[in-house]
């Protein structure tokens, strides 16, 4: 046995239970929704102009319109993950999307800023807890030697949603007015919010063996809630993934509107070209979740070491981007920076997933969204907010890809103590009287 992993028990992947079939199945209506969420949050920010303009908005009340949303994940991700967690997955789901939904109609009706807000908070209650649980729901019907690409490929559709948002918001706020692109995207999750619990059924993906319970998957309340954070290395990739998201989500919600200031692009032109910049990003994510799967079967470190590379990497090609002229050249970096900027979510995502119980995975990837939010997604558009209203927001896009070396940093940490902890959940796990998985 190698130092670094623990035998296979045959009980320890109930994924591999699941038809392969009816699992792609189930990832397809998951990433689906997942589209919904970030095209009914992200399409505020191709509207972000028009918004200024007609209500006379500071940047600093921009982005707290997208800050909110991402405030509310943070802060509401963790207990609701528990409550879908310990009452059903799928239930959960499609309450979930219905929220967001109806609140991103409710934006489309606003007639002012506190109504907008109001709706954004409730657009933030809806989302809270769907990337952790939706993210449980997948991991759970496949075998877990994919479990890095399946992680960067469904978080990737928080990518392909934005594109969607801004793309279509854009063009549709530009030829019917930006309360059609809201409608628009509202419609969408509510065909999704009606299919998802009709066709994914919480019994078809918790499998029997022979007639018998599920072995891996012990009962949530017999699982102490101090797995989520027995590690220094788990608590590394949470804290590492949120910075790392300050970075990539920040460009995110702010391109539209640095194309229209300083490219004088349309919004619908702007939120085009904001959105090939997403996809590319998105793409990122997932070729960056597959090397991880590739690369670290046998050694599970250099998890560490791609998420170190991959914060690195785009701080320089950020840096270098947002120090260029504008123009052509410019965009082409601000793409290359962008495909690694969250190229760590594969990554992280697989090393909360081996360091935690799987009667627990979606309060686990809760804490992991609490961190991207209140670190990266909800923090980085509001704090650069506030420095394009003192400095320009092309200053502030230059100061904000010096985030990804403290990602680097924590990364770093977290990958000396990867090895004892592993063995240390290891050894917790064989001492328990309950089936649960054993992290590789």
């Amino acid at each position: 046995m190698a130092f670094h992993s623990l035998p296979d028990t045959g009980t320890d992947d109930p994924g591999a239970l699941i038809p392969r079939r009816y699992a792609w199945v189930v990832f397809a209506l998951s990433f689906g929704l997942l589209l919904s969420d970030y095209m009914s949050r992200q399409v505020l920010n191709a509207v972000f102009p028009l918004l200024k303009q007609e209500w006379a908005l500071t940047d600093a009340r921009l982005g707290l319109l997208s800050g909110i949303v991402a405030l509310m994940v943070g802060l509401l991700t963790f207990p609701l993950s528990l409550l879908a967690d310990r009452f059903g997955r799928v239930r959960s789901l499609a309450l979930m999307a219905t929220v967001w939904s109806l609140a991103t109609l409710g934006c489309g009706l606003a007639q002012q800023y506190p109504q907008m807000l109001a709706a954004r908070f409730l657009v933030g209650v809806g989302e809270a807890a769907y990337g952790s649980v939706g993210i449980a729901v997948v991991l759970s019907v496949f075998p877990k030697h994919m479990r890095a690409t399946l992680t960067g490929a469904f978080m990737a559709g928080g990518m392909f949603g934005s594109v969607l948002g801004m793309a279509l918001g854009g063009a549709v706020a530009a030829h019917m007015g930006w309360r059609w692109a809201f409608a628009a995207m509202a419609s969408f999750g509510l065909v999704l919010a009606l299919l998802y619990p009709l066709i994914v059924r919480e019994k078809r993906i918790a499998p029997s063996r022979s007639g018998e319970p599920r072995a891996a998957v012990a009962p949530v309340a017999r699982v102490p809630l101090r797995s989520l954070v027995n590690s220094r290395s788990v608590i590394g990739a949470y804290v590492g993934s949120g910075l790392q998201l300050f970075v990539g989500g920040t460009v995110i919600v702010w391109l539209p509107s640095y194309l229209n200031r300083y490219y004088a692009m349309a919004t619908d032109a702007a939120g085009v070209v904001s959105a090939m910049i997403v996809l590319v990003s998105g793409m990122g994510m997932i070729a960056c979740g597959m090397l991880s799967d590739r690369l670290c079967r046998n050694a599970p470190t250099r998890k560490f070491s791609l998420a170190i590379a991959y914060s690195v990497g785009s701080c320089v090609l950020l840096s270098l981007a947002f120090a260029l002229p504008h123009g052509t050249p410019q965009l082409l970096v601000i793409g290359l920076g962008m495909f690694l900027a969250a190229g760590t979510s594969g990554p992280a995502g697989a090393m909360v997933a081996n360091l935690t119980p799987l009667p627990i995975h979606g309060t686990a990837f809760a804490t992991l969204t609490l961190a991207n939010n209140l670190l990266g997604l909800a923090a980085g558009p509001l704090l650069t907010g506030v420095l394009a209203d003192a400095l320009g927001l092309a200053q502030a896009f230059q100061l904000v890809p010096l985030v990804g070396l403290a990602a680097a940093a924590v990364f770093y940490f977290a990958k000396r103590h990867y090895l004892d902890d592993i063995q240390q959940v290891g050894r917790h796990v064989r001492t328990c009287d309950v089936g649960m998985e054993v992290p590789t």
